[in-house]
């Protein structure tokens, strides 16, 4: 009987530790998203209606990781003001002698600004192509969202920095799935 209730235990932890470790990405990312832990940026449809007279300077950084790609920001900053959309411009170029399947990945500097730091378009999280040769600019449509002055610890954040950085796709398969650079 004690073995048996000392198997049953422990088939029961191993399960829920295995359901754990399959729910623990989409938890962290919900996480993420909603406390911009890490830098993680918000999504939003619509620009606020409020534009405060607190003005922010928002730099831009444009990386690649080991893909033959010559990307970086067409704007090296902008100041803005809180709940004002602004609107930046990414170039990239592909020069190698094939196309290429990429993804482009971003973080918010410093992280506490993350939350707030809100994207209304962006070309991040989506497999693209580009091809060999091809250059392209690439949008990104952003705001800081106001209530970012009532935010105990907020008052210091005169700087945010916004990066990108593109990753090869090994998979790419040519596929219908991905989308182009337009």
């Amino acid at each position: 009987m004690n073995n048996t209730r000392i198997a049953l235990i422990s088939s029961a932890a191993a399960l829920g530790m295995l359901g754990l470790a399959f729910a623990s990405k989409p938890l962290y990312d919900s996480f993420c998203r909603v406390t911009g832990f890490g830098g993680t940026t918000q999504v939003a449809t619509s620009a606020p209606s409020a534009v405060l007279d607190r003005t922010v300077n928002v730099r831009f950084d444009a990386n690649v990781a080991n893909v033959p790609l010559r990307f970086r920001p067409l704007q090296r900053d902008m100041d803005i003001q809180i709940g004002e959309h602004g609107l930046a411009f990414y170039e990239v170029t592909n020069e190698a002698s094939q196309d290429i399947s990429v993804i482009a990945s971003y973080n918010v500097t410093p992280h506490k600004a993350g939350r707030f730091f809100t994207k209304l378009e962006c070309f991040c999280f989506e497999e693209r192509v580009i091809k060999a040769g091809e250059t392209k600019k690439l949008p990104v449509v952003y705001f800081v969202d106001p209530s970012m002055v009532e935010e105990r610890g907020m008052n210091d954040v005169r700087t945010i920095t916004l990066s990108y950085t593109f990753f090869q796709i090994d998979s790419f398969d040519g596929a219908a799935k991905t989308a182009s650079i337009d």
